[in-house]
C-alpha cells in the first residue's frame, strides 16, 4: 500500500505525525475496503454454490458499483436494491452499476428499513432466485476479516489508525487486526450514528466471538449528515488538495480528514501522536 507522509504546518505545531494510507489506489474498480470487504464474502459465495450477488444501497452507493464490478470480474450477475423510487435518467453511480450488468430493483424507504427481515428477503429470494445476500455497505462477519487485514500492511509504528465509518466494518476490522498499543478511531459520517458502537461491537462478536477493547468512535464531524457537504467541508477539502496534491472524497474520507485536524487542533490528540488516517474511498 502507497504510504504518503502530510506535511503539514498545523500537524508541526501541535507535534503529531500524519500519514495517508492509499488504500483507495489498491484497485480501479474496487477501491480500499471494498475489496477487503468482498474478498472472503466472494470466495464464500462460490463455494456454497451461488451465482448471484444481492445486495442494497442508495442511490449513490459505491457499495453498489463495487459489487456490480466485482460481479463481472468474477462471473457472478448481480442484484442491486436500491432505496426509494426509481427514476430516469440514471445517475452515475447506476448508470456504472448497470453497464456492470447489474439488474437494479427499489424499495421504498419503509420497506428498505425492514429489507434485514424475513419477509423482505424472501421476497427477494422469490424474484432472484437462490441469491448470496450481502448487507448494505457489505459489513458482515467476512468483511471484517478482510479489513482486518489492512493494519498488517503498514510497515511503520503508529499510535493511532482512523478511518470514516458508515456501516461500522471498516472500524471493526481495523481495531481486529491492530498491533499491540495501537487505537483505532472512526469518524462517523452518518448524522445520530451513536447506535454504530453496537454494530461495530456485534460485528467483531460475530467474527472473533469477542468484541475489542481498542477502537472508539466520534461522532461530532458528520457535517450535517450522510452526503452532507456543507460549504466548511468542501472549503477544507479544497485546501488539503491545494497543499497535498489529494482530493478527500467529502462523503467519508473528507469528513475524517477534517475531523481528525479538528481534534488535533484543540488538542484532542496529544503531541507526539503518531497517525496513520486510511482513505478508503
Amino acid at each position: 500500500m502507497r504510504l504518503d507522509v502530510v506535511r503539514d504546518e498545523r500537524l508541526a505545531d501541535h507535534g503529531v505525525a500524519l500519514w495517508l494510507c492509499r488504500d483507495d489506489l489498491t484497485d480501479p474498480e474496487l477501491p480500499g475496503n471494498k475489496l477487503r470487504k468482498l474478498k472472503y464474502n466472494l470466495v464464500a459465495a462460490r463455494e456454497h454454490g451461488h451465482r448471484t450477488l444481492l445486495t442494497f444501497g442508495g442511490a449513490y452507493s459505491n457499495h453498489l458499483r463495487a459489487v456490480a464490478a466485482a460481479g463481472r470480474r468474477h462471473g457472478f450477475a448481480t442484484v442491486g436494491v436500491v432505496r426509494g423510487e426509481p427514476y430516469q435518467p440514471l445517475n452515475p453511480s447506476l448508470a456504472y452499476a448497470t453497464a456492470q450488468g447489474m439488474r437494479l430493483t427499489y424499495l421504498d424507504r419503509d420497506t428498505y428499513r425492514r429489507k434485514h427481515t424475513e419477509p423482505v428477503l424472501t421476497a427477494l429470494r422469490e424474484q432472484f432466485g437462490d441469491c448470496y445476500v450481502l448487507p448494505e455497505g457489505g459489513s458482515n462477519a467476512l468483511a471484517v476479516r478482510g479489513c482486518a487485514e489492512l493494519p498488517a500492511e503498514l510497515d511503520f509504528e503508529y499510535d493511532l489508525l482512523c478511518c470514516p465509518v458508515g456501516t461500522g466494518g471498516t472500524l471493526a476490522g481495523l481495531a481486529g487486526g491492530l498491533p499491540p498499543g495501537a487505537t483505532a478511531l472512526g469518524f462517523a459520517v452518518l448524522k445520530g450514528a451513536a447506535f454504530l458502537a453496537d454494530e461495530v461491537t456485534r460485528l467483531q462478536t460475530d467474527t472473533w466471538g469477542a468484541p475489542t477493547t481498542n477502537w472508539r468512535l466520534d461522532l461530532d464531524h458528520h457535517f450535517g449528515g450522510y452526503a452532507k457537504t456543507p460549504p466548511d467541508l468542501l472549503a477544507f477539502c479544497e485546501d488539503f488538495t491545494q497543499r497535498h496534491g489529494y482530493r478527500p472524497d467529502p462523503i467519508y474520507t473528507g469528513k475524517m480528514l477534517a475531523g481528525l485536524y479538528a481534534r488535533i487542533a484543540s488538542g484532542t490528540i496529544p503531541a507526539g501522536t503518531r497517525i496513520a488516517a486510511v482513505t478508503t474511498a
